[in-house]
C-alpha cells in the first residue's frame, strides 16, 4: 500500500497488547493473522467436513457405476478449470459455473462424494490457475463439501424415506427419482439449499475477514442471483443427463464452457476497470468517464464539480496495525462515499489513500454541502483493531467547473491545491481554491509535484465549519 497518513485516536497500548501484535505479525501462518472469528469459522467448517467424511465413509459402499460417474463429473469440472486457465481469471471474489458439476454429484451420488469432489477441483484451481492463500482454498473446498453433503443427505433421505438409508442409496434409485416431475422439483429445491448454504458460508467469511468485504453487494445483487439461477439450471440438466448415461455429459459440457467463458470475460472486463481493494473505478477509467461528463456539461452549460478526498495520516495506521487493516479502512471509506452519493456521481480511487468524485449538475453551494456531508459521515465511521477503536477523518479539496477550471485537468489541479491547503490548515475539513481557472497540470493517479503548494494558484478558501476557522 502506498505511503499516506491516517489520524488514529486510541488509548495507550498495554505491554500484553504489544506482545500479542508482535507475535501475530511474526507468525509464518497467514491464517493466524486473521480475526479470531474467521479462524473459528474456518476451523469449524473444515473440521465439520472432515468429521462428516469420516462418518459417511463408514456407511457408504464402493460401487463401480458410482465411481465411474464421479470420475466423469470430476473430468468435466477439470476441463472447466482448464478453460479458465486459457482465458484467465480475475483476482478476488469471482463467479464461475463449477456448480454445474457440484449439483449432479449432490443429486445422483451418495453424500460422501459431495465432500470429495471439491478436493481435486480446488487443487487444480490452486496449481493451474492461481496460487491463492492455502487457508482460503481449504475453506472454499470445505464449505462446498459441507453444503453439498447437507443438500445431498436431504435429497437422498427424502427419496429413500429414511435418512440413514439415504447415505448409501444406489445410483439406480436416484436416477429414477430425478427422471420424474416430482423428483425433479425436489432436486431443484435441494440444489437451492446447497446454493444458499454455500453462499452463507462465503458471506460469513467475508464479513469476518480483516478487509470486511461488502458481501451483500457481491452475493445478493441481481447479477449474482442470475448466475446462481443459471448454475441451478445447468446443474439440474447435467444431473438428468447423468441419469441417462454419464457419457452424455459430453453434450452438456460445451454449453457450460461457453456460459462460463462469457461470465469470466465479463468479470475480466469489470476487473480491468475497477480498483481491486475498493471496487471503485480505477484512475484511468475514472479519468475517461469524468472527462466525458465534463465535456457534456460544458456543451450543455450545466454545472459540475470535482472532489479529491484524502484520508488523514494514513501511513500511521499501516505502520501501527498492518496493511490488512489499512485495506479495511480503504474499503470502509469507499463504502461510505458511495453510500452518500447519487447514482449519477462518478467515484474512483486515485491511488494510495486518495479518492476522486465527479458531481455532475452540482453548483458551488450543492458541492459544498455534499463535501461537508461526506466529511462528517467518514468522521462518524469507526473501525476496531485488536479491540481498540480507530477514528478516521478525511480532508477534501473542491473545484467547480467554470469557476476554478474549464476542463478536467484544470479542475483536478485546483482541487488538488485546495486539498493541500486543507491538510496544511489542520486536516478534517473542506477547502476550495480562491484563484479561478487554474491552468496548473495535475498528474492522474500520482502523488504530484511536491512543490505545488508554492505555486501562485495555491491559495484557497475553506468551507465554513462549525467551531472551526482558518
Amino acid at each position: 500500500m502506498r505511503a499516506g497518513e491516517i489520524h488514529v485516536a486510541v488509548a495507550e497500548w498495554s505491554a500484553v497488547g504489544r506482545m500479542r501484535r508482535w507475535r501475530r505479525r511474526q507468525s509464518p501462518w497467514p491464517l493466524l493473522s486473521q480475526p479470531r472469528g474467521l479462524i473459528v469459522l474456518i476451523g469449524a467448517v473444515v473440521g465439520g467436513a472432515l468429521l462428516l467424511a469420516a462418518c459417511a465413509a463408514a456407511f457408504t459402499p464402493i460401487r463401480g457405476a458410482e465411481l465411474a460417474t464421479f470420475a466423469a463429473l470430476v473430468a468435466c469440472a477439470g476441463l472447466c478449470v482448464e478453460a479458465m486457465r486459457r482465458l484467465g481469471k480475475p483476482s478476488g471474489l469471482t463467479r464461475d459455473l463449477l456448480g454445474a458439476w457440484w449439483l449432479p454429484t449432490v443429486l445422483m451420488l451418495p453424500p460422501l462424494y459431495s465432500l470429495l469432489i471439491p478436493v481435486p477441483v480446488y487443487l487444480l484451481l490452486q496449481y493451474r490457475i492461481r496460487r491463492a492463500v492455502v487457508h482460503r482454498r481449504v475453506f472454499n473446498a470445505a464449505s462446498v463439501g459441507v453444503a453439498g453433503f447437507a443438500a445431498s443427505a436431504l435429497f437422498h433421505g427424502l427419496v429413500a424415506g429414511d435418512w440413514l438409508t439415504g447415505l448409501w442409496l444406489p445410483l439406480e434409485d436416484t436416477e429414477a427419482a430425478v427422471s420424474s416431475v416430482q423428483g425433479a422439483l425436489l432436486a431443484l429445491s435441494c440444489c437451492a439449499v446447497f446454493t444458499v448454504l454455500n453462499n452463507l458460508a462465503v458471506a460469513a467469511a467475508m464479513s469476518l475477514s480483516a478487509t470486511g468485504a461488502a458481501w451483500r453487494k457481491m452475493l445478493l445483487d441481481r447479477e449474482a442471483l442470475i448466475v446462481d439461477g443459471v448454475e441451478l439450471c445447468a446443474g439440474i440438466t447435467a444431473a438428468i443427463v447423468t441419469g441417462l448415461s454419464p457419457l452424455l455429459l459430453a453434450v452438456v459440457l460445451p454449453p457450460v464452457l461457453l456460459l462460463q467463458r462469457s461470465l469470466l470475460f465479463e468479470q475480466l472486463q469489470t476487473a480491468a476497470r475497477t480498483d481491486p481493494k475498493t471496487g471503485l473505478l480505477n484512475a484511468a477509467t475514472w479519468e475517461a468517464e469524468a472527462g466525458g461528463e465534463i465535456a457534456r456539461a460544458r456543451r450543455a452549460g450545466r454545472p459540475a464539480a470535482v472532489l479529491i478526498v484524502d484520508i488523514d495520516h494514513f501511513k500511521a495506521v499501516n505502520d501501527t496495525y498492518g496493511h490488512l487493516f489499512g485495506d479495511h479502512v480503504l474499503l470502509g471509506v469507499a463504502t461510505t462515499l458511495t453510500g452518500q452519493l447519487r447514482t449519477s456521481d462518478v467515484v474512483g480511487r486515485f491511488g494510495g489513500e486518495e479518492f476522486v468524485v465527479l458531481l455532475p449538475g452540482a453548483d458551488m453551494a450543492e458541492a459544498c454541502r455534499i463535501a461537508e456531508r461526506l466529511r462528517l459521515q467518514v468522521g462518524r465511521m469507526e473501525r476496531k483493531a485488536d479491540g481498540e477503536r480507530v477514528a478516521i477523518t478525511v480532508s477534501l479539496g473542491l473545484a467547480v467547473l467554470s469557476v476554478h477550471g474549464e476542463d478536467l485537468v484544470g479542475l483536478l489541479a485546483a482541487a488538488d491545491l485546495a486539498l493541500y491547503r486543507a491538510k496544511g490548515a489542520g486536516r478534517d475539513r473542506v477547502c476550495m481554491p480562491v484563484v479561478a481557472r487554474t491552468t496548473i497540470p495535475a498528474q492522474l493517479g500520482g502523488d504530484g509535484d511536491p512543490d505545488r503548494e508554492a505555486m501562485p494558484s495555491a491559495t484557497g478558501a475553506a468551507v465554513p465549519e462549525s467551531g472551526e476557522s482558518d
